[in-house]
């Protein structure tokens, strides 16, 4: 019988052997990930999410939940397909599970209520084209993370059982059709126009750039027209404007927040327009569009964060401290987008505390 001691030398010798190469290998295998991922973004993904922050977001999604109707939309009246994906995105953005988690449910819902809005045909989500906008990143964002396999039952209506992927390529070809129709290049309300506003624009391209994100094709001159459309609004000191040329309806902190965003997701950063639309709303830390504050945050966030993490952290900690005492009872918030809305749009401006969301990825 072999002595006990054997075994333990001789795994001895061979890992006093192995250890040297490993060592130096997995310091290689480190060092070519490193290069091939690029520099990583900071803050980065598991830092510890401010208890302030968890909380609003879990009464938040609590109150769209409650708030849900049977086919999966909301009540108010902006709780068409535009305003059932921004809460859906909202609850995709926990880091919840959206096939296990407790609001998978809720997930599932609000997407056949999306898909079931959806023109067959053409793939226009209803009721403009800001709808159509929002709801296809919606979509996008879903795309590869909702397992549609039993999205839909026997009981729902044929022509609208179609998957997330076959609504997302249906939608993109329908933001695509309406931007060859329009010779700015860009959106309007219609997806027939022929003219074209920063704001309906700003919805589709990240819309679109999301959809390219989760592997639909959007071809490269679609997203040139639409940069050059939103570099032609673009002023030297940052200011966006509406339509119309530079300088239409005055300064707005949201649209030079779309337009800095589109540009850092388009990986455009190189344009002088983005280094001016960026300086602007970073110079601006304490502004705020009073009009539309849910919609300006919304869009704040996302842009600071794409173009300046430091001045992210700075804003983003204010805004916690602003919105704890806004927060109503039941979870919602008040705005002038209405309640589910309104809630949406301020849960997601806090969600890159989480940045569960591909489009929040730098």
């Amino acid at each position: 019988m072999r002595s006990p001691v054997h075994l333990p030398l001789f795994a001895g010798e061979f890992l006093r052997g192995w250890v040297p190469f490993l060592l130096t290998w997995c310091l290689a295998l480190i060092v070519i990930v490193g290069v091939g991922r690029g520099q990583l973004p900071e803050p980065v993904l598991g830092e510890s999410v401010p208890r302030d922050v968890r909380e609003m977001y879990d009464r938040g999604l609590e109150y769209l939940a409650k708030t849900q109707k049977e086919n999966g939309g909301w009540s108010d009246n902006y709780g068409g397909p535009g305003g059932t994906g921004l809460a859906l995105m909202a609850f995709l953005s926990s880091g919840d599970d959206p096939n296990f988690g407790q609001y998978s449910a809720v997930v599932r819902k609000a997407l056949r209520f999306i898909i079931s809005q959806q023109n067959a045909e053409t793939g226009y989500i209803p009721n403009s084209m800001y709808e159509h906008g929002f709801a296809m990143l919606a979509l996008a964002e879903a795309y590869g993370t909702v397992d549609d396999r039993d999205l839909w039952d026997k009981s729902s209506d044929a022509k609208s059982r179609r998957s997330i992927g076959q609504a997302l390529e249906l939608a993109v070809r329908c933001a695509i059709t309406s931007q060859k129709k329009n010779p700015y290049g860009g959106w309007r309300y219609s997806p027939d126009a022929r003219d074209a506003d920063t704001s309906v624009s700003g919805a589709v391209m990240v819309g679109l750039l999301a959809a390219r994100n989760a592997g639909i094709e959007v071809p490269d001159a679609v997203i040139d027209k639409a940069v050059a459309y939103f570099a032609s609004m673009t002023s030297s000191g940052g200011s966006v404007g509406y339509s119309g040329g530079v300088g239409g309806f005055g300064e707005s902190l949201a649209r030079s927040s779309i337009a800095t965003l589109v540009f850092a997701i388009a990986k455009r950063k190189d344009l002088k327009q983005y280094k001016s639309a960026l300086g602007y709303i970073a110079s601006q830390l304490e502004g705020t569009d009073a009009s539309w504050a849910e919609y300006g945050r919304y869009y704040q966030a996302q842009a600071l964060f794409q173009g300046d993490v430091e001045a992210w952290k700075k804003w983003n900690n204010a805004l916690i401290r602003r919105l704890r005492p806004m927060q109503n009872a039941d979870g919602s918030f008040t705005g002038t987008l209405g309640p589910t809305v309104s809630t949406s749009m301020n849960l997601l401006a806090l969600a890159l505390n989480y940045r569960f969301l591909p489009i929040y990825e730098r």
